[in-house]
């Protein structure tokens, strides 16, 4: 696809820094990037065809999911479903996964991770225009011990020297991030959520290797001693954070440490239950550990945390464009609505390494954007009700064309 110039007019901007909504707005995209932003009345002329009337609609930059797993659908069974795939089944799933998430006004993802390189892969073909869907920050396979968490989609490996061996492999492979496993969790049997997985010592190389390529790594951690080892280890980000406490928080801060708290996860696994088919050792688990995840999330914002957006989409009845419901649990536990919104969009990017591309709406970044109906600030659950998603410049869903000129797909 080709990428079109148009005037987006008679919007409200929500620009992602946390600054206050601004009416009355035009925006100019030129190419991939955002060439004008400002007063409805002051915006450059241009030809009647290529201008949209907004209709007083929010835009907001492009919606970014820090942990998806692309491969995977929802299905009430997760190991079951990797046990059980074929590559192409698993590439095909992964790319509608791709689509259904961009329709969302999810224009940016992280993949946490998925066997035989599929997502690492598909986010060669997305980006070269192959294929449609988000921008995609992909993971490759995760960092595990022997019979780990996730070791499905693993490397398995013991000791540092084995570890600094299994992220070197990632790297060549292709990975864009690395991702590892500093404890157990919910969807591996025979596994704890809270049991301590690869030691500091190993966690470490993780970290120096996926620096030293210029790579960020994050972990999963549930458990406070698997976070403690992955804080003092030097990862960028932790992933769901269950028992965080006021010591590790400190630390989490003074670092920058972002927390990505997946809270859908664990709620849809509640609120399907045994009743949809989820293993009763996977509710059992669930079940468990659901009070901890929302009392460690409150503590998290309380402390002034790092935090960015990620619903573990692919997990149990977790459904890939459902960010709009993670940015509402985040809302009903601790964050205003506009907190919530800037880990979905600069957070987010920052918590990437792209931030100097995209999560703001500023002139010169990637031209990301989306429109939606409603004012997100005072209802979250605008981000929902998508009607423009725009990508590098691209359209990829016009639902203004029957409001005034349809903004051109080129």
């Amino acid at each position: 696809m080709s990428t079109a110039s148009f005037l987006l007019r008679n919007v409200t901007v929500v620009d992602g820094t946390g600054a206050e909504p601004v009416p009355g707005q035009a925006v100019v995209v030129e190419g991939r990037r955002i060439a004008w932003i400002g007063p409805d009345g002051q915006a450059p002329s241009t030809a009647p065809e290529s201008v949209v009337d907004g209709g007083g609609r929010t835009v907001l930059p492009g919606l970014i999911n820090c942990h998806v797993h692309l491969t995977a659908d929802g299905a009430p069974d997760l190991f079951a479903q990797v046990a059980g795939d074929t590559v192409p089944v698993a590439t095909l799933r992964a790319a509608r996964s791709a689509v259904v998430t961009l329709q969302s006004g999810v224009t940016t993802v992280r993949d946490c991770g998925a066997a035989d390189d599929i997502v690492v892969e598909l986010a060669k073909e997305i980006a070269r225009g192959a294929v449609p869907g988000p921008r995609v920050q992909a993971a490759g396979r995760v960092i595990t011990m022997t019979g780990g968490h996730g070791h499905f989609i693993g490397r398995e490996a013991d000791g540092p020297d084995e570890v600094r061996k299994a992220t070197r492999a990632e790297i060549k492979s292709g990975a864009a991030v690395i991702k590892v496993m500093a404890t157990g969790g919910v969807l591996t049997p025979g596994v704890s959520p809270t049991q301590t997985a690869l030691l500091p010592e190993e966690l470490a190389v993780v970290a120096q290797e996926a620096h030293n390529s210029g790579r960020r790594v994050t972990t999963h951690a549930i458990g406070r001693a698997g976070i403690a080892n992955a804080l003092s280890a030097g990862i960028d980000s932790v992933e769901h954070g269950f028992y965080l406490d006021d010591e590790l928080l400190d630390l989490a801060v003074d670092q920058g440490t972002f927390l990505v708290p997946t809270m859908l996860a664990v709620d849809g696994i509640i609120r399907n239950g045994l009743a949809r088919g989820i293993p009763a050792w996977v509710v059992d688990k669930a079940e468990r550990e659901a009070q901890q995840q929302r009392t460690s999330f409150a503590a998290a914002v309380a402390s002034g945390m790092r935090i960015a957006a990620g619903t573990d989409a692919g997990t149990p009845f977790n459904a890939h464009g459902d960010l709009a419901q993670e940015l509402a649990l985040m809302v009903e536990h601790g964050l205003t609505a506009m907190q919530a919104l800037v880990a979905a969009t600069s957070s987010a990017a920052e918590n990437l390494g792209m931030a100097t591309e995209i999560g703001t709406l500023e002139v010169g970044k990637l031209a990301d954007l989306i429109v939606v109906d409603g004012d997100p600030v005072t209802d979250i659950t605008a981000t929902g009700r998508v009607v423009l998603v725009v990508k590098d410049g691209v359209v990829h869903r016009d639902g203004l064309a029957g409001t005034g000129a349809a903004v051109p797909t080129a």
